[in-house]
């Protein structure tokens, strides 16, 4: 214990004897936790934004105009045994008209084009809600399989629109998924340019103790001893830029939560602080991590000498 206390100390004072270069690192790799603590709720508002739309999702079944009401309640009947689906809702071809005239109340045009037709141009339409979003596609391949011929719903119906929300959920998982690799290309750029940095600062930290570190070798010291302090000096960069980015990012999602909730869709500062532990354990760990390797990226080469 007393020699773990004695590098404990030694580490903080070589980060002290680093002065503009220590805070400069500190800088550096706050820079870089910022990074990934912003990709961390970006994440979180894409995610929440996938949900969002997928749970608006459905599969409709429109049905040819005059389509036979039995073959369109065999199929609902069907639909509902199906494992993947959870709820099927039926709107007749005159419920149809009626929401149709409804939500174009205010355009006249339509409303008189319709009434010239002088009958129901309109098919009835299943709406479909599946357990779960992957689960569409096996519904949509049954609509066009052998089944839906037995079920004689294939000569009933007009369309179903799986396909064209289905383009919609891809180019958002993709739109996501650019971001992601775009966030995790900068944040290894930044890792780099800290680990350069930090690297030279525990070189010259190295450099300034030469003597001292050549006496206790000369005595024996182990290499623990020795490497330790400047283990250490990397941990405290890391942990002094964690907590210099929790509190830079306290403000920011403040504002964020009370400005830009109805643009995101979620409120960024009660999720900061709902997952706080998970996101300092996330960025401290990084630091950490960051500041270790770049001590022993500099003391390796000094102590195979």
């Amino acid at each position: 214990m007393i020699g773990f206390k004695r590098i404990l100390k030694a580490g903080f004072i070589n980060f002290k004897r680093g002065g503009l270069v220590s805070y400069a690192s500190v800088l550096v790799m706050t820079i870089t936790l910022s990074v990934i603590t912003a990709l961390i709720l970006l994440q979180a508002v894409l995610h929440f934004s996938l949900d969002q739309i997928k749970n608006k999702v459905d599969v409709t079944i429109y049905f040819n105009v005059n389509a036979d009401e039995d073959k369109i309640t065999a199929l609902k009947s069907y639909l509902e045994k199906m494992p993947e689906v959870a709820e099927v809702s039926y709107t007749s071809s005159a419920q149809a008209l009626k929401i149709f005239r409804d939500r174009h109340s205010a355009d006249y045009p339509t409303i008189q084009a319709l009434d010239e037709i002088g009958q129901n141009p309109l098919g009835a339409y299943l709406n479909i809600k599946a357990k779960e979003v992957s689960q569409y596609e096996s519904i949509a391949n049954f609509l066009k399989s052998d089944n839906a011929l037995v079920l004689g719903s294939a000569s009933i119906i007009d369309k179903v629109n799986y396909y064209q929300n289905k383009l919609v959920i891809d180019r958002l998982n993709n739109i996501i998924s650019g971001a992601q690799k775009l966030g995790f290309l900068i944040t290894i750029i930044l890792v780099i340019i800290s680990i350069i940095i930090t690297f030279n600062t525990i070189r010259l930290a190295i450099f300034i103790s030469k003597e001292e570190i050549g006496v206790m070798r000369l005595v024996g010291a182990s290499k623990m001893r020795t490497r330790g302090p400047f283990l250490v000096e990397g941990a405290v960069y890391g942990c002094i830029a964690t907590f210099v980015t929790f509190l830079l990012f306290w403000p920011i999602t403040a504002w964020l939560g009370h400005n830009m909730t109805p643009l995101l869709g979620t409120n960024m500062y009660d999720y900061y602080f709902s997952n706080i532990l998970q996101i300092l354990a996330i960025v401290l760990l990084s630091g950490i991590t960051i500041g270790i390797l770049s001590s022993l990226l500099a003391i390796r080469k000094y102590l195979n000498i």
